[in-house]
């Protein structure tokens, strides 16, 4: 059965005009509050809380990954179908994320230079897909976009880590992979995909059809509950410190 045109994601706005609709939708917002709240995980499984540092940790994250990783990702083959102009996101994705660079520097000096490296190296790597897109695969991913960030919020608190915060780190890995097993079929369906012809028969003989939209349909929703679901988990954790 043939599907009617699909949005290139269930949260895009616009598609192709350039205006403000397309930088809400470079933006990713349901999966930079996803990530987003990883670093918050992160802090908060550490000793005392500093919230003046936790946040300029989500802000350097929501300029590198939120900003900088989207606007190169976007570069990169224009998956989203903007009608943003080249130079605008790569502007974009230089100034924020030298921003978050400098800002990392700025807070913990040598002790982040580490961590400063490694985000850098994955947000170019992986969004670039260069060395022939040697880092761009779901173990990357997991490792970049879901236990970094938790391991980098955490050690931002007391420029340590702590078993708690490894763990936690090991949940977003695990939870990331699960992301990816759901986007990416949800991508190629809604991307690639023009037309799907189904049948189901059920026990009872009774036979159902289904075109891209059933398919569809259910993969989505479970990604919106995993976004309240991870948001609000870091909230509690946040909260109860």
């Amino acid at each position: 059965m043939t599907a009617h045109r699909e949005r290139p994601a269930f949260y895009a706005m616009g598609r192709g005009t350039g205006g403000w609709r397309d930088w809400v939708t470079l933006l990713h917002p349901p999966y930079t509050a996803w990530h987003l709240s990883y670093v918050v995980m992160g802090a908060a499984v550490m000793p005392h809380l500093v919230l003046w540092r936790l946040g300029g940790t989500v802000l350097a994250f929501f300029l590198a990954v939120g900003i900088g990783a989207h606007a190169l990702d976007e570069l990169n083959g224009r998956p989203l179908s903007t009608g943003i102009p080249g130079r605008s996101l790569a502007v974009a994705a230089g100034v924020s994320i030298s921003a978050a660079v400098l800002m990392g520097l700025a807070a913990g000096g040598w002790r982040m230079v580490p961590f400063v490296i490694a985000g850098a190296v994955l947000v170019c790597g992986y969004n670039l897909e260069l060395l022939g897109g040697l880092i761009h695969s779901d173990l990357w991913f997991a490792a970049g976009w879901g236990a970094f960030p938790v391991l980098v919020g955490a050690y931002a608190q007391h420029w340590t880590l702590s078993p708690a915060a490894l763990v936690a780190a090991a949940a977003a890995f695990f939870l990331s992979l699960g992301q990816r097993a759901l986007s990416t079929p949800a991508r190629t369906l809604r991307r690639r995909v023009t037309s799907v012809s189904a049948r189901i028969t059920y026990a009872d003989g009774t036979v159902a059809e289904l075109c891209r939209g059933d398919l569809l349909a259910p993969i989505e929703k479970a990604l919106r509950f995993f976004v309240w679901a991870v948001g609000t988990v870091a909230l509690a954790m946040a909260l109860a410190r």
